[in-house]
């Protein structure tokens, strides 16, 4: 059995960080999926690498630029493709497993991460134009981002909550994500085709290796090794003991009794910084069920190789809370750390943004004058 395989069968699945048109037209996705592969992530750094960095969407381009005006309606329409012939390969894994994987994420545009009104209307015109059950819509776990993720999950639209760093962040999406469930079920779908409270699915995306960046810098300058690379799992293990504590009890019971599913924990920012630890450190340690690892191709390459199966994410909660008391004892607020990453987050995402987006005028300015 395989290491992708064995992790399947524990309860988490894994999900692939990347897209890029070769890989899909030349079989390759297919064969990650083949492997076990059982979904797949993007985000605006990604297309950027990919539109901008590779002669991929070349033919594609000259055929838009005459045709669209607008610089995101051509980006739009790149990324359109990539992720309708994803979700096309994924749907086998979305309809065996019965709604709960097979999904390909898309991502709103980072600079609505402060309107909620504007990102719940640029979800549903993705969802509902992309048209496709196993397309889920990322939505920021910003303060504006909060309610769209109620009034999405309302509506019937798949969403995959992303940037959350922090144990109170978090709460507050899996609140939102309750809270839309029972406004689903009163209400029923209402974009086209939305899903039912037994279809729709959610996962919340919670970044892992930034946190140790952060926090080991900070240590660095009181001289503190102790914690060091360290910090970034205990804040996981703690976000994933309150997952399984939210998503018990009276009521989320009567929703489950609805058919609907658990908004599972996916490890998000799972490829190593520090060239010190181990390069499948943020997988190794995050092993449990009822979860989700998105990996990048380099990670997902030396978890295979050399990583380690092993039920590992409910070891150590102890300890963890441990970590976290010692870190806050020596004046380190984790919240108001996890609290910047996100900022940062939404900027690191906006920038490759307004970069492909450059990119692309360059190449239509280009193609005009030939």
């Amino acid at each position: 059995m395989s290491k992708i395989a064995e992790l399947n069968s524990m309860g988490q699945s894994i999900w692939f960080d990347f897209i890029r048109r070769s890989i899909i037209t030349s079989g390759e996705l297919k064969s990650l999926v083949d492997k076990g592969i059982m979904g797949v992530t993007s985000n605006p750094a990604i297309f950027e690498k990919a539109i901008a960095g590779s002669s991929d969407y070349d033919e594609d381009l000259k055929q838009l630029i005459p045709t669209e005006k607008s610089i995101e309606k051509i980006y739009e329409a790149l990324a359109f493709e990539d992720i309708t012939l994803a979700t096309d390969v994924l749907r086998p894994v979305y309809e065996s497993t019965e709604a709960k994987d097979g999904y390909v994420s898309l991502e709103v545009s980072p600079h609505l991460a402060d309107d909620s009104e504007k990102t719940i209307s640029a979800a549903k015109r993705l969802f509902e134009t992309v048209n496709r059950p196993n397309l889920m819509i990322k939505v920021p776990a910003t303060p504006a981002g909060i309610p769209a993720i109620t009034e999405l999950i309302g509506a019937g639209v798949n969403v995959n909550v992303t940037l959350i760093f922090g144990l109170e962040n978090y709460k507050r999406v899996a609140g939102a994500y309750i809270a839309g469930l029972e406004k689903l079920a009163q209400g029923g779908p209402t974009v086209k085709d939305g899903h039912p409270i037994n279809k729709v699915a959610s996962v919340a995306s919670f970044f892992v290796s930034r946190v140790d960046t952060s926090v080991d810098k900070a240590l660095a300058e009181m001289g503190n090794t102790d914690l060091q690379g360290k910090i970034a799992i205990a804040n996981a293990k703690v976000a994933y003991a309150e997952f399984k504590s939210i998503f018990s009890g009276a009521r989320w019971q009567q929703l489950s009794d609805k058919g609907a599913m658990v908004q599972r924990v996916l490890w998000a920012s799972t490829g190593t910084k520090n060239p010190e630890y181990s390069d499948t450190l943020y997988v190794d340690e995050l092993i449990g069920p009822g979860t989700v690892n998105t990996l990048p191709p380099a990670t997902l390459e030396s978890f295979i190789d050399h990583g380690n199966v092993a039920a590992t994410l409910t070891e150590g909660l102890d300890a963890a809370r441990h970590q976290l008391a010692a870190l806050a004892n020596l004046g380190i607020d984790i919240e108001a750390v996890t609290h910047q990453l996100q900022v940062d987050g939404v900027l690191a995402f906006a920038k490759p943004f307004d970069a492909l987006m450059k990119s692309i005028e360059q190449k239509r300015e280009k193609l005009l004058s030939a």
